[in-house]
């Protein structure tokens, strides 16, 4: 196969997927998406034999934009932007599991800081407050106190970007000192971990320690649904354990990283996305 590979940077998780696609000996072109010229007629002459994109931008802006363009140019994308958009906005995503019936953490979005501050005393303390774009746990904040909440609401009304001006407030969920990461292809579990740290937040890029989850049929029934509401792909479903039993999907990340996930647990999760990828191209050849 002619595969595109779309990248910013190539970390850890982009030589895994490299390494295995090349080592089943399909044709790799390399898009730096920082130096590549998307046109809005026709794609550039080395774009044009390309069987499949696969998106592995770090920027979500960069993903959703240039995920346009290869459809435009009838060229498959992983993932499609669509679900780019979807799970992009945790506004969009929140509405959309919502509407399906997914359990998922009690939000508030408001779009002003007394407004902002209204919703967070409705919650009580502690709650989160999020950007509506953004990974990592980066600029997550969990109010405590009244004065806390003011503080934060004002630096984030004073910063420029207009998404800071759109507060998105949820509910604390008393999780376990752990999350559920699921890597998922179309809604099928690759594999799972848990993400384990004393502090509130157990991003693994915070240092949480990961290891291997067996994922029971609830966690299997709510990663499917979950993929189907944003639209399927290669996907990285979040999950929190509640307090009184069952589960919350928090998060869904059209980007995600896996080298954490691979480092602890059985199967090559670098082998199973690429067969994926393979069965997707030829189900899209089979059905031209």
């Amino acid at each position: 196969m002619n595969i595109g590979f779309l990248h910013s940077q190539i970390r850890a998780d982009e030589k895994l997927l490299l390494n295995e696609l090349r080592s089943r000996g399909h044709n790799i072109l390399k898009i730096d998406v920082r130096k590549h010229l998307f046109s809005i007629k026709n794609p550039a002459s080395e774009l044009v034999d390309l069987d499949i994109v696969i998106d592995r931008c770090i920027a979500q802006s960069q993903s959703k934009f240039s995920s346009l363009f290869f459809c435009k140019y009838s060229i498959p994308v992983i993932n499609p932007p669509s679900v780019v958009e979807n799970c992009s906005d945790k506004v969009k995503t929140s509405l959309l599991l919502e509407h399906a019936g997914v359990p998922t953490p009690e939000t508030i979005v408001a779009f002003s800081a007394e407004s902002a501050i209204e919703a967070i005393e409705s919650f009580g303390y502690p709650c989160i407050i999020k950007p509506v774009v953004g990974s990592w746990g980066r600029l997550l904040a969990k109010i405590d106190t009244r004065n806390a909440a003011e503080a934060i609401v004002e630096h984030k009304a004073t910063l420029g970007h207009y998404e800071h001006k759109v507060f998105y407030i949820q509910k604390f969920i008393n999780k376990p000192n752990r999350d559920i990461r699921v890597v998922s292809v179309d809604g099928s579990p690759i594999a799972a971990m848990t993400r384990t740290s004393d502090h509130w937040l157990t991003n693994a890029a915070k240092g949480a320690i990961a290891a291997e989850y067996d994922i029971p049929k609830e966690v299997l029934d709510l990663v499917k649904k979950s993929s189907e509401v944003v639209g399927g792909g290669l996907l990285g479903i979040d999950l929190m354990e509640l307090d009184g039993g069952g589960f919350t999907v928090h998060e869904i990340n059209p980007g995600t990283e896996f080298k954490a996930l691979n480092s602890c647990v059985e199967p090559d999760v670098p082998s199973l996305i690429v067969n994926w990828i393979e069965s997707t191209v030829n189900s899209k050849r089979g059905n031209s």
